[in-house]
């Protein structure tokens, strides 16, 4: 669903990478609000200025959220980190289509070495069983559907 949302943006184009960037920018800095006092991951850093400053760069100005998160567990909380840290993976990737000249901070924040695996390790330790890991699905999708409707709203032109 996320996947063919945001894969019908052409992130050659600069207009289309400008709302492929805004649709994020809808949606993330309301999750790592949430996530910076959860502590789940010694030294997390979020991409959110990152994704401030690649849309500065392109004087776009940071959209209004389109959702708000809380999430009340620690399950919840490590399902959306899961979901937006895995983003980091094909950020970079994305990161290579962006055409030359066009900021692309956020796409290419990707994980320090071994930083991946040290967030499944511990996602791993933290999971207490089956109503846990419901939660932890049930956050991980409500995270997955914001960002698909963000770049539906975002729409592609051109």
């Amino acid at each position: 669903m996320v996947d063919r949302s945001f894969g019908r943006f052409d992130l050659a184009d600069p207009a289309d990478y400008g709302r492929f960037l805004t649709a994020h920018a809808r949606v993330l800095p309301a999750i790592e609000r949430e996530l910076e006092c959860a502590e789940l991951l010694t030294g997390w850093s979020g991409r959110r200025q990152a994704l401030e400053d690649d849309l500065a760069a392109m004087a776009i100005p940071m959209p209004r959220l389109r959702a708000s998160f809380c999430f009340e567990s620690d399950a919840a909380q490590w399902g959306a980190l899961y979901v937006i840290e895995g983003s980091r993976l094909g950020g970079l990737q994305l990161s290579r289509r962006v055409k030359e000249g066009l900021p692309k901070a956020y796409l290419s924040a990707g994980h320090e070495a071994g930083g991946w695996r040290h967030l499944l390790a511990r996602l791993d330790e933290a999971a207490e069983g089956r109503e846990w890991r419901d939660a932890a699905v049930k956050a991980a999708k409500s995270v997955f559907r914001a960002y698909a409707d963000a770049a539906e709203e975002a729409g592609v032109h051109g």
